[in-house]
C-alpha cells in the first residue's frame, strides 16, 4: 500500500498547485539561523549525512537517516511557526518542496523501470559478452569501456552504465588487479562526464532541466567540455596499464530475450516523448515519461500473450511448461527504492534548511563574496565530498542571479566534480561495492590529481567556447 500513498500525495500536490504557491507572504520565512531551532536542524542534517557517508561501513541504507532528518527538521519548523500564529506557513513551504520531489520521483521511476526491463531481457549481458569475447587488449578494453560509459550514461544514467561496464572489466581482468582498478576509475570519470551533457544522464542535470533553467538542446553545449574532462585523465592513465591481452574462459554470448531490442527503441521513444512534452506542449517532462511507461506496459502485455516469448524449456521438469515471465510490475518493484527515498529525504531536508534561512546565507557568501565562477567551481569540489544532489538542489533553491554561461558551468561542475573522489558520485560508490578489493577509495585518490587536471581543463574549455 505504501506506493499508493506516495502516488496519492503526489497527485494532491499536482491537483492543488495553488496551495504550493500561495501568498508570497507565506513564503517569506522567519530567519532562524541564530535560533536554537536552526542550530538543531543543522546538527540533525550533519549527523544524518555523516551516516550516509558511512553507509558502506555501517551497512545502513542511505535513505534511512535522511528520511528521519527531513521529518525532524519539518517538525521543528511547523511547531515554531504554529506557536507563533502561522500554522499554515510550514504547510505551504513543504508542499512546494514535495511537488518538486514528486516530479523527480515519477521521472526516475519510469527510467529505472526501463533499465530493469533491459537488464531482464539480457540486453546489457549480451553487450558485456560481446566485448569480452572480441579478444581486445587491456588498453583497448580500457578505452572501449570508458567510451561506452561516456556515451551510454546520457541515456541510461551514470550509475547503471558504470555497473554494466564494471562487470566487463571484472570478467576480463581477474588476473590483473591494476587493470580493474584503473578501468573502474576511467569508467566513473567517463560515466559522470557523459551524464553532464544530457538531462537524462544525472539527477542534477535532470533537476536543472525540469526547472526550465537550461533547455534540452542547450545541454549539448557541454559536450566538448565533457569530452575534455574524460579524455585528459584517460590519456594519461593509459600509459600505466598492464600490457597484453586478457584470457577468456568461455565463448558463449548471452542471447537477448524476446523484445529486448524493441524495448531499447521504446526507451528512446519515451525520451523523445518527454522532450516533446517539455518543448512543444510546455508540460513538465515527467508527464511524457509516464506516457512512455504506457508504451512499455502494452508491449509487456504483448510479450506475455503473443506466444512469441517462449523460453528454452530444457531446464523445466517433464510435464511442465514455462512461458515468458515478463512482468512490468516486477520491473517497477525492482526500482532503486532506497535511492528514490534518499532523494525525498535530501530534498525535504535541504528545503527545510533553506526555509530556516541557511541557504540564503550560503548564497550571499558564495555568489556574493566569491563571485559566480569561483562559487560554481567550488560546487563541483563540494559535490565530490558531500554528493552532487543536495549541493545542486541547494543551488537551485538559492536561485542566484547568474547568466546562462554560469548556469551551464554549475551544471557541468556538479556533474563531473564527483569524479574527484570515489565517494563523490553514485557510480563511484557502487563500483567500490561491485569491485570490492580492487577499486577502493585510496586507489582512486592516487589518480585524483590527474582527474583534477581534466576537471580544470573542462571548465576552461567551457568558459572559452560557451
Amino acid at each position: 500500500m505504501k506506493p499508493l500513498v506516495y502516488v496519492l500525495l503526489a497527485l494532491s500536490a499536482v491537483l492543488f498547485p495553488s496551495m504550493a504557491f500561495a501568498s508570497e507572504a507565506a513564503h517569506q520565512s522567519i530567519d532562524l539561523t541564530n535560533h536554537w531551532i536552526g542550530y538543531t536542524a543543522i546538527a540533525i542534517f550533519v549527523l544524518a549525512y555523516s551516516l550516509v557517508i558511512l553507509e558502506e561501513q555501517l551497512h545502513l541504507r542511505k535513505s534511512k537517516p535522511v528520511l528521519l532528518a527531513a521529518g525532524l527538521i519539518w517538525i521543528l519548523i511547523a511547531a515554531y511557526y504554529g506557536s507563533n500564529g502561522m500554522p499554515h506557513a510550514a504547510e505551504v513551504a513543504i508542499r512546494h518542496n514535495f511537488l518538486e520531489y514528486a516530479e523527480l520521483f515519477f521521472f526516475l521511476l519510469v527510467a529505472m523501470t526501463y533499465i530493469n526491463a533491459l537488464l531482464e531481457r539480457n540486453v546489457f549481458d549480451a553487450l558485456r559478452d560481446v566485448l569480452i569475447h572480441r579478444g581486445y587488449s587491456y588498453k583497448a578494453l580500457f578505452w572501449i569501456t570508458g567510451i561506452l560509459a561516456f556515451f551510454i550514461s546520457p541515456i541510461a544514467d551514470n550509475l547503471t552504465t558504470a555497473l554494466i561496464m564494471c562487470a566487463v572489466v571484472l570478467a576480463v581482468g581477474k588476473d590483473e588487479p591494476k587493470f580493474i582498478a584503473m578501468s573502474c576509475i576511467n569508467i566513473v570519470v567517463g560515466a559522470n562526464a557523459g551524464g553532464a551533457f544530457s538531462p537524462f544522464g544525472d539527477i542534477t542535470t535532470l533537476m536543472v532541466w525540469q526547472k526550465g533553467i537550461v533547455q534540452f538542446t542547450e545541454f549539448f553545449h557541454l559536450f566538448l567540455p565533457s569530452v575534455v574532462n574524460f579524455v585528459i585523465p584517460a590519456f594519461i592513465m593509459q600509459f600505466f596499464l598492464p600490457a597484453g591481452n586478457p584470457s577468456s574462459d568461455s565463448n558463449e554470448i548471452t542471447p537477448i530475450k524476446t523484445g529486448g531490442l524493441v524495448i531499447v527503441g521504446l526507451f528512446m521513444l519515451t525520451i523523445i516523448t518527454a522532450v516533446s512534452f517539455h518543448n512543444f506542449l510546455h508540460l513538465p517532462p515527467v508527464f511524457g515519461m509516464m506516457l512512455g511507461l504506457a508504451y512499455l506496459k502494452f508491449f509487456g502485455y504483448y510479450i506475455k500473450t503473443s506466444g512469441q516469448g517462449k523460453l528454452n524449456t530444457s531446464d523445466v521438469p517433464a510435464g511442465r511448461t514455462r512461458t515468458d515471465d515478463f512482468d512490468i510490475f516486477d520491473k517497477i518493484a525492482k526500482a532503486e527504492w532506497d535511492t528514490l527515498f534518499f532523494f525525498y529525504g535530501v530534498i525535504l531536508a535541504v528545503g527545510g534548511l533553506g526555509f530556516l534561512g541557511y541557504l540564503g546565507m550560503v548564497s550571499e557568501f558564495m555568489y556574493g563574496e566569491l563571485g559566480a565562477t569561483n562559487a560554481n567551481i567550488l560546487v563541483g569540489i563540494l559535490s565530490a565530498i558531500v554528493d552532487n544532489i543536495p549541493v545542486m538542489f541547494a543551488v537551485l533553491t538559492m536561485n542566484p542571479d547568474m547568466n546562462h554561461t554560469q548556469w551551464l558551468l554549475v551544471t557541468l561542475t556538479a556533474g563531473v566534480g564527483g569524479s574527484l573522489l570515489s565517494v563523490g558520485s553514485a557510480a563511484g560508490v557502487a563500483l567500490m561495492g561491485q569491485a570490492r578489493g580492487y577499486y577502493t577509495f585510496f586507489s582512486h585518490l592516487k589518480w585524483t590529481p590527474v582527474i583534477a587536471l581534466g576537471y580544470g581543463a573542462s571548465i576552461y574549455v567551457h568558459l572559452l567556447i560557451n
